[in-house]
């Protein structure tokens, strides 16, 4: 769904988005609750530019991350050790003040006899992130989806992220991370299991490696 595209109807668990017209409006109003003008040089485009941000900040609503990870292949001779894709961008924005959450995901299952693209662990968190979130829930929400569409012997979450709820506003607290992590499965139940990946996702990054 595109912010930019007519609104859907209503239904009975969502009421009707709004348009963009009324949307540009909200913004204009805040403008002038700021106290600005939103007719001056300077902020005359801002309520689209603002709109067309929202669209990309909020894409996840669109989307449906169980869809994403539909497709897995069996073809893997047998492989039945960890994946793990660890050190994911990670961009939010907390549902509390709608300011940004920044940081970094770990994610890594245990293959069932399946394994899916890489790339869709990582569209996993970023359909998930792409929504107003508080960090705790993005954690579980994520490491949830993968246990229940891949079915793997476990699962393993972590999110480490900065909240400028706290460092640009209220307590002023900058340098402050918070950690939290989902453990599912065998990672939950085998503590060398959960030790191996604590010990991957903190191990030195190697300088050659991209990104």
């Amino acid at each position: 769904m595109n912010i930019l595209t007519p609104p859907p109807a209503a239904t009975d668990d969502r009421p009707a988005r709004p348009t963009r017209e009324e949307a540009e409006a909200a913004v204009r109003t805040l403008l002038r609750w700021a106290g600005d003008d939103p007719a001056r040089e300077g902020l005359v485009d801002t309520p689209a530019r603002v709109v067309r941000s929202y669209d990309e900040f909020f894409a996840g609503y669109a989307e449906d991350p169980v869809e994403m990870l539909a497709r897995s292949f069996e073809e893997t001779d047998g492989y039945d050790e960890m994946v793990v894709l660890r050190d994911i961008r990670l961009e939010s924005h907390c549902e509390h003040h709608m300011v940004p959450i920044i940081g970094r995901a770990h994610i890594a299952y245990l293959p069932e006899g399946r394994v899916v693209g890489i790339s869709k662990l990582a569209r996993v968190l970023e359909i998930y992130s792409k929504r107003l979130q508080i960090q705790e829930k993005l954690t579980a929400q994520v490491a949830n989806t993968i246990q229940d569409v891949l079915k793997p012997k476990g699962v393993a979450v972590m999110i480490e992220a900065s909240h400028q709820c706290m460092t640009t506003r209220g307590v002023h607290k900058a340098g402050v991370a918070m950690v939290t992590s989902r453990m599912l499965g065998a990672f939950r139940d085998n503590p060398s299991t959960r030790r191996e990946f604590l010990a991957i996702v903190g191990a030195p990054r190697a300088g050659g490696l991209e990104g």
